[in-house]
């Protein structure tokens, strides 16, 4: 906990600060201002010094510099805790700053309002955007205030904390405060660009300048990749990769990782599993993944867990296909799969992936968390008289881990090791089910003892009659329908097995 014993003020929107600055002198906080925020406090009726009497300097340059003085920084930077600055700090007369509260110029505002570019260039805070950036890289000494919109939350942390506050708020502080400058510097940048995107760019601002791609989903569409693939992958063989490339290889890790060491292929198109198969080499699980839809595979996107061995590439050079992700090639196999002139081969690295989503939509962005929830036999409730089978659960198992990286509507058919079938995007779940049954008839599989898994409930028993006349013996839902009995009534008569998860894994 750091009691605060002096703030700076210095904001462009006064609106909400009076009771911060009340509260701060009722603890007896030393406040040092400038122009406008110090007539504020001024008439306010509370003693406030101003920055000019701190600097020795004044406001000068039409206002350009005001606050960039050692006096001013130097009481936001020291630490507290080093002997060195609290020596210099005594030696220069610098007194600590222990709370900054500084909004910066409305850039933004002025850019929408059709001002001339003089005036624009004057909204770009210098002074300000330090001093955020200060008191935010000494979070571990002091407090940064960055927006109005945290006036009402840092009166409630001063009020319960009785003027002081600890490490845990300083640090949140200090990440918003980073946010803050991030895109405030970007909207400056996309404006010297002449861009008009809008706010989405701040999303990107720090990925660095981004790679062009040849194009987007489609020809007419431009489109740049914002990231480090190199920090992921190293790039061993083939042409660039494309923006519907990017998508179908993001799609299939997020796929393979469902999965433990245990060798295991998963054929992506159009970011949906059309094969996934585990087996005891990687021969066998490629074999088996390519069986479940041949069709569909083709020109697809292949990723593995495993090694990738001459004989798995022996088979895999028999099929077009976009790319092969892996962690590893032997050399024979690399070389195989190296005779196809654009085919893309990557290796994938061991790094740590975002756990956070972003999508455009209407005039702002979304932002959620990764799906990362899978469940497992632990967080199964049979709700059926007849349990699954040891068998059964291994394969719910299985169609889960496919069915949450599904389109909805989804409706995925497995058993113990391989992906049968799957229903995938349909605006009815009979109809995924329709669909991944006519699929697994039309390749030859057998559905009699096979699993079933959807990623939403069954609003009607018509799904589990379906599933019961093709033979699926076993079904994983999440539950949570008015009219789950009825579903479950139908299982109960024809020997079914259900269990539900409580967890939904819609994928739009």
């Amino acid at each position: 906990m750091k009691k605060i014993q002096s703030a700076l003020l210095s904001v462009y929107y006064k609106d909400g600060l009076e009771p911060i600055v009340r509260l701060l002198h009722q603890h007896g906080v030393k406040l040092y201002s400038t122009g406008g925020t110090q007539t504020f406090i001024e008439n306010m009726g509370i003693p406030v010094t101003a920055v000019e009497d701190l600097t020795g300097y004044p406001s000068i340059f039409g206002g350009r510099v005001k606050t960039l003085h050692p006096a001013v920084f130097g009481g936001i930077l020291y630490r507290r805790d080093d002997a060195g600055d609290l020596a210099q700090a005594t030696q220069f007369n610098i007194p600590s700053i222990d709370l900054v509260v500084v909004d910066l110029y409305p850039f933004e505002e002025t850019v929408a309002s059709g001002a001339s570019a003089e005036d624009i260039i004057e909204k770009i805070d210098i002074g300000g955007i330090s001093l955020i950036r200060a008191g935010a890289k000494n979070f571990q000494d002091s407090l940064i205030v960055s927006s109005r919109n945290q006036y009402a939350d840092v009166l409630n942390i001063l009020t319960e904390k009785d003027g002081a506050t600890d490490l845990a708020d300083r640090r949140r502080y200090a990440q918003e405060a980073f946010a803050t400058t991030s895109h405030y510097d970007t909207a400056i940048n996309q404006w010297f660009l002449g861009a008009t995107e809008g706010k989405e760019d701040s999303l990107i601002g720090g990925w660095g300048a981004g790679v062009t791609l040849r194009y987007g989903e489609n020809p007419h569409q431009a489109a740049t990749f914002y990231g480090d693939l190199d920090a992921m992958f190293d790039k061993l063989h083939g042409k660039e990769l494309s923006y519907n490339n990017l998508v179908d290889v993001d799609a299939c890790v997020s796929l393979i990782d469902e999965f433990g060491d245990e060798p295991t292929f998963a054929i992506i198109k159009h970011t949906n599993a059309c094969g996934v198969a585990t087996a005891a080499t990687a021969h066998q699980a490629y074999v088996n993944a390519l069986a479940c839809d041949p069709v569909s595979a083709f020109g697809g996107v292949i990723i593995t867990n495993t090694t990738v061995d001459l004989a798995t590439a022996e088979e895999l050079n028999k099929l077009f296909m976009e790319i092969l992700i892996a962690p590893a090639y032997e050399a024979d196999a690399l070389a195989l799969l190296q005779s196809k002139k654009n085919r893309i081969l990557l290796q994938r690295k061991n790094i740590e992936l975002p756990t956070k989503m972003f999508k455009t939509i209407l005039n702002g962005v979304l932002e959620q968390d990764k799906d990362l929830v899978v469940e497992t036999a632990s967080q199964f409730t049979t709700v059926t008289k007849v349990a699954p089978t040891d068998a059964e659960v291994k394969a719910l198992e299985f169609a889960l881990k496919v069915c949450k990286h599904t389109k909805s509507n989804t409706i995925v058919l497995a058993n113990e090791n391989q992906l049968i079938a799957s229903g995938t995007g349909q605006t009815s779940r009979v109809d995924a089910l329709r669909q991944a049954i006519e699929k697994a008839n039309s390749f030859g599989f057998d559905l009699k003892g096979s699993v079933m898994a959807s990623d939403a409930f069954f609003p009607f028993a018509d799904c589990v009659e379906i599933a019961h006349n093709a033979g699926i013996t076993a079904v994983v839902q999440p539950g949570g329908s008015i009219r789950d009995k009825d579903s479950i009534e139908y299982c109960d008569a024809n020997d079914m097995a259900m269990v539900t998860t409580g967890v939904r894994h819609f994928k739009h």
